[in-house]
């Protein structure tokens, strides 16, 4: 016998049941407690003094106070940077920006960012996947993936996010990530981001890298290799072909940051591959910037077709974040095309580059492990002392920023120079000069906050 149909379509039994049920566990509810009671609201929220790292900011802040520093970060620049600078109204030789070809100030690149601007305004407005697709991302993307002889390429909003978008979104917690000990704050966060199993190789050490594939490798679902074309910190670079040798004997993919290495490795500065006459396609993972030779700001991946179908339908960090600038896509498109028409700028960046080099190590400076590829540090060692020269080559009329601790470990502070196409030879000396002043002067009187606080 059946019972009549009431609301929501359930019989009158079946209600009853369902009621019958809710009173139960209601019952159970107040029988045992939420294991997560609600507890009491807190005086007040903690201090962001209270942050990891915030006492180490405070008492570097405190240091240059003491000794009557500048701070030498955040300088306000009066106009566009190139090989001199003018900051509050002095001009300085410059040696702390990477704009590595001059392209930053060229006519035909600001002119297509000006009329990049006048077709689409300044922002795309939207995610490119819903509303902020332009036409000019196309044109941008296709030029990247031919630069790398990829079957594709994504431009992201920002370099770091690149990597940390990437790196998060197609590795998983029982993959493996193996990366160079001097890898990019961004290919680290990605790689904690992704959950993965982390481990690093000892700097550019072939025998620490495939160490480590030979013992984890069979424990892992998919297996990255990460390394730079040129070490942001350090101005040498990867061996490519070799750690290409691995990546296919363990079966790994290779991702290739190329930031600081398009420009500036190759005959024609298409980056690390042609420097060595490797065919592009045994890499994975192509990442690239748009903010140091390409003169705009944002980051893509080459690669795949499917590597970047999956990146443009799926990575949260282009899902869910605006298009990239009209204006820098267009500035970026073209900087590229100026790059490959005129080879003799790259040229220019490789020679300087070298000759910074052999000007510092002939004067017996420690360059550490560069080898002149647009970036040479002047190892120091002592954070103190590294911002103390940095403060006084300023008085002298030099550019250049000190990386200290935590950026770079505590013993391994340096002065880190970028070289462009730009600098003059006399410009190279002279900051090599200026260099030599101060470090022989803080010799003679050195400061230390020992002496201060005594």
């Amino acid at each position: 016998m059946s019972s009549s149909s009431g609301k929501g379509g359930l019989d009158s039994r079946s209600r009853q049941t369902a009621l019958d049920w809710a009173r139960r566990s209601k019952n159970r509810q107040n029988e045992f407690p939420s294991p997560n009671p609600v507890r009491a609201p807190r005086a007040s929220a903690p201090d962001f003094s209270t942050l990891p790292g915030f006492q180490q900011m405070k008492l570097q802040k405190a240091a240059a106070d003491l000794l009557g520093i500048e701070n030498p970060f955040f300088k306000t620049h009066d106009q566009r940077a190139g090989p001199t600078a003018v900051i509050d109204g002095k001009e300085f030789l410059n040696f702390a920006s990477y704009d590595y070809l001059g392209l930053n100030g060229h006519p035909a690149v600001i002119q297509a960012a000006k009329d990049a601007a006048d077709r689409y305004g300044m922002s795309a407005s939207a995610s490119r996947i819903v509303s902020g697709e332009r036409k000019i991302h196309g044109e941008l993307e296709q030029k990247l993936a031919a630069l790398h002889e990829a079957e594709s390429a994504v431009v992201f909003v920002s370099g770091h996010a690149t990597n940390v978008s990437t790196i998060g979104h197609i590795l998983q917690k029982d993959d493996l990530i193996v990366h160079d000990a001097y890898i990019h704050n961004s290919i680290v966060t990605g790689a904690k981001l992704s959950g993965a199993v982390r481990q690093a190789f000892q700097h550019n050490d072939l025998d620490s890298l495939e160490t480590i594939l030979k013992e984890r490798a069979g424990n892992h679902g998919k297996i990255l290799i990460v390394v730079e074309g040129v070490y942001s910190m350090d101005g040498d670079m990867a061996t490519l072909p070799s750690i290409i040798e691995l990546k296919e004997k363990y079966g790994a993919w290779l991702m290739v940051d190329e930031a600081h290495s398009i420009g500036i490795l190759g005959e024609t500065g298409r980056g690390i591959a042609e420097h060595y006459g490797v065919d592009p396609s045994r890499v994975d993972n192509w990442m690239g910037t748009l903010s140091k030779t390409l003169a705009s700001c944002g980051g893509y991946i080459a690669g795949k077709r499917d590597l970047i179908d999956f990146l443009k339908f799926t990575a949260s960090g282009f899902v869910f974040s605006v298009g990239l600038s009209p204006a820098l896509a267009a500035s970026a498109s073209t900087a590229l095309d100026v790059m490959q028409a005129e080879p003799e700028r790259v040229q220019r960046a490789q020679q300087n580059g070298n000759y910074f080099l052999r000007a510092a190590t002939g004067v017996g400076l420690d360059v550490g492990v560069s080898q002149g590829h647009a970036i040479v540090p002047l190892m120091i060692g002592d954070s103190l002392k590294a911002t103390v020269l940095a403060s006084r080559l300023s008085e002298e009329g030099v550019n250049v920023l000190p990386i200290i601790f935590p950026a770079v470990p505590e013993k391994s502070a340096r002065l880190r120079y970028f070289i462009t196409s730009e600098h003059t030879e006399i410009q190279i000396d002279n900051a090599i000069n200026a260099f030599e002043r101060v470090a022989l002067d803080f010799e003679a009187n050195p400061v230390s906050l020992n002496q201060l606080t005594r």
